[in-house]
């Protein structure tokens, strides 16, 4: 068996821009099935993904919440109760009114869908019970499975060629399908026609983010840990052999790692931690590893791009295709590309890691389920982001290091607790501000008219600062996440000295790991040399426990 699909990550720009919920907005243009819409119709799609043995099936919903499918149909792969093939956009009324959450497809192809409400809908090929609904039937209209997961909510789905697995709201995981390899992880190699819950080692984990191999399956828990099960004739699973595995099993290979993200090609797969950094493993006969050759690796092995952190990896079962997004918005790819072995990760012209898919993916498919937004229509949002800091409709001025910010009093009392009172019965139009500088405070003024912070991490310490005097705690999340993502040998001290004096606990543990993982270049730093006492011996007495230095 062979191997994967591409991966994207990040790239550090000068300052960093944080949102807790973001989405890439994208050109479906690039992808040529969609060159059978028209131009209003393209303008009219919210979601789509682009799926099929040769990428000619699409789903996609469009601003009325209504779902729309083209192309050839496999196997009544396009819900639409036939097998007929359709060369233009058809409803798919039988989701009317349902939004979707997750979306995910196999080989065959085999749909699964997760609404915004949990519920699982799963169509198409079936041949090997994939759909759940306990059948071998191909399935030509959406069913709604509810056999094990009636009280669930599901909140993830992700598909192997033949296999299906879904994430729950409470971080259990469900797995049904092909099983030759015990990719369904039950122990054993029947096939499961209905969904079970893939218990052993993840039974008392909290799994937050699931993916699939062509017959492997990934879970990362909520310590970063990852678990992995199913084929492993390539290594792919990480464990150093290449030996099946029928139940999950911790990948020790990255133990003291967390892992935020998996991806998983045909058959490779890549990680993403914490602090920005990919490994990769498994298949590599078209460079999908991103390592320099065409060796498999059954271990993880870290991937070089640029020197910059990655925020974003990409891959797909159905491609042996790998993809980058760097934190400063760099996009490469690596294997299989337009028939080329790229070999090492390779730097596009694209802006997103879906770009890659579309245009050197063979099949060209959607890696994930792609969210594009019209250009012409202003949201509530966007619109009182454009007011932010205008002379023209404000009412209020801050006056800070001799700089004036505008700002208007009645979305700073809706939008925080502080100016609601300081506000009320104030008519003052200058109000003067000395206890932060200009860039803390206009970040802060700024964060209440967008929901997101654009700062260095040395000023997002004066942010912290802030937001932990005016309580503010979503704008104290997102100055830690900041932090993190800035994070380099020169400055670890001083954000963790940072983090101890706003007791930001999850930021310092984050900043100590850092510190101990780089411990020979930081002791070297004028930051640690000019430590303050307490905080030294602190540290010191806390490294020691952790072992960090033992020979």
């Amino acid at each position: 068996m062979e191997e994967e699909l591409p991966l994207f990550s990040g790239d550090s720009g000068k300052p960093v821009q944080a949102t807790l919920s973001s989405l890439k907005m994208l050109d479906v243009g690039k992808w040529p099935i969609f060159s059978l819409c028209s131009e209003e119709e393209l303008q009219l799609i919210r979601q789509a993904c682009v799926f099929g043995s040769a990428g000619n099936e699409v789903l996609y919903t469009t601003v009325n919440d209504e779902i729309f499918v083209l192309g050839t149909n496999c196997c009544g792969c396009l819900g639409l109760g036939d097998v007929q093939s359709t060369i233009e956009p058809r409803r798919l009324d039988s989701l009317s009114g349902k939004k979707i959450a997750s979306f995910s497809y196999g080989s065959g192809p085999h749909i699964v869908l997760a609404t915004t409400e949990g519920e699982v809908f799963t169509w198409g090929h079936n041949a090997y019970s994939q759909l759940g609904n306990g059948t071998t039937n191909h399935g030509l209209v959406p069913c709604q499975i509810s056999t094990n997961l009636s009280n669930k909510q599901v909140i993830e789905v992700a598909c192997g060629s033949y296999h299906s697995l879904v994430l729950t709201s409470d971080g259990e995981v469900f797995a049904w399908g092909y099983n030759n390899s015990g990719q369904v992880g039950s122990g054993s190699t029947v096939n499961q026609p209905i969904p079970r819950r893939v218990t052993g080692c993840l039974q008392n984990k909290v799994v937050v983010t699931i993916a699939c191999g062509q017959m492997c399956c990934m879970a990362v828990v909520d310590t970063g840990e990852v678990y992995v099960w199913g084929y492993n004739g390539n290594g792919q699973l990480g464990l150093g052999s290449s030996g099946n595995q029928p139940t999950p099993c911790r990948l020790a290979a990255l133990q003291g790692i967390r892992v935020q993200r998996v991806a998983c090609g045909y058959a490779h797969t890549l990680v993403l931690t914490d602090e920005g950094q990919v490994y990769a493993w498994g298949a590599n006969s078209y460079g999908q590893l991103g390592t320099g050759n065409k060796s498999n690796q059954s271990y993880p092995t870290p991937v070089t791009v640029e020197k910059d952190r990655i925020i974003e990896i990409a891959a797909c079962h159905s491609t042996h295709t790998s993809a980058a997004k760097t934190q400063g918005g760099h996009v490469y790819m690596w294997g299989q590309c337009r028939g080329q072995s790229v070999i090492l990760p390779h730097l596009t012209h694209f802006s997103c890691t879906d770009d890659v898919f579309a245009c050197f993916a063979t099949p060209a498919v959607s890696w994930r389920l792609l969210s594009v937004e019209p250009d012409d229509h202003l949201t509530v949002a966007e619109s009182l982001k454009r007011e932010f800091d205008n002379p023209d409709t404000a009412d209020l001025k801050f006056l800070v290091d001799g700089k004036y910010i505008y700002a208007h009093k009645v979305l700073l009392k809706i939008r925080c607790e502080h100016f609601r009172s300081s506000l009320e019965d104030n008519e003052d139009d200058i109000v003067e501000m000395s206890e932060f500088s200009y860039p803390v405070y206009r970040a802060f003024l700024e964060y209440l008219y967008t929901d997101s912070i654009s700062l260095s991490p040395e000023e997002a310490v004066g942010l912290l600062d802030l937001a932990t005097f005016y309580r503010e705690n979503r704008l104290k999340k997102l100055c830690q996440q900041t932090i993190k993502q800035g994070i380099c040998e020169e400055n670890a001290i001083a954000l963790l000295s940072a983090a101890v004096k706003y007791d930001a606990q999850d930021l310092e543990e984050f900043c100590f790991r850092f510190c101990i993982n780089h411990l020979t270049v930081v002791t070297q730093t004028s930051g640690f040399a000019e430590m303050d006492h307490d905080l030294l011996k602190n540290f010191i007495s806390k490294a020691s426990r952790v072992g960090a230095f033992k020979n």
